[in-house]
């Protein structure tokens, strides 16, 4: 199960984890678009692919909570 951190590493944006926008690599590492675009779509951490991040529908948020640990260091 994804991890669905709650923003965008770099400039530290909101990610809902109900909402489309994010974007992650296989380290789950998290990106909004603009960042991602900026990044051209290639993750800063480990070189790998950013791809979109599927969304989490509300209703299994209850069961499966995203984590509230925010990456984004000012």
């Amino acid at each position: 199960m994804l991890d669905m951190r709650p923003d965008c590493e770099r400039c530290g944006a909101d990610l809902p984890a109900h909402a489309p926008g994010a974007f992650i690599c296989s380290f789950e590492c998290s990106f909004c678009a603009p960042c991602a675009e900026a990044l051209d779509e290639r993750c800063p951490n480990c070189g790998g692919d950013l791809t979109d991040r599927p969304t989490r529908s509300k209703a299994q948020l209850i069961a499966y909570p995203a984590s509230t640990t925010r990456k984004h260091k000012p």
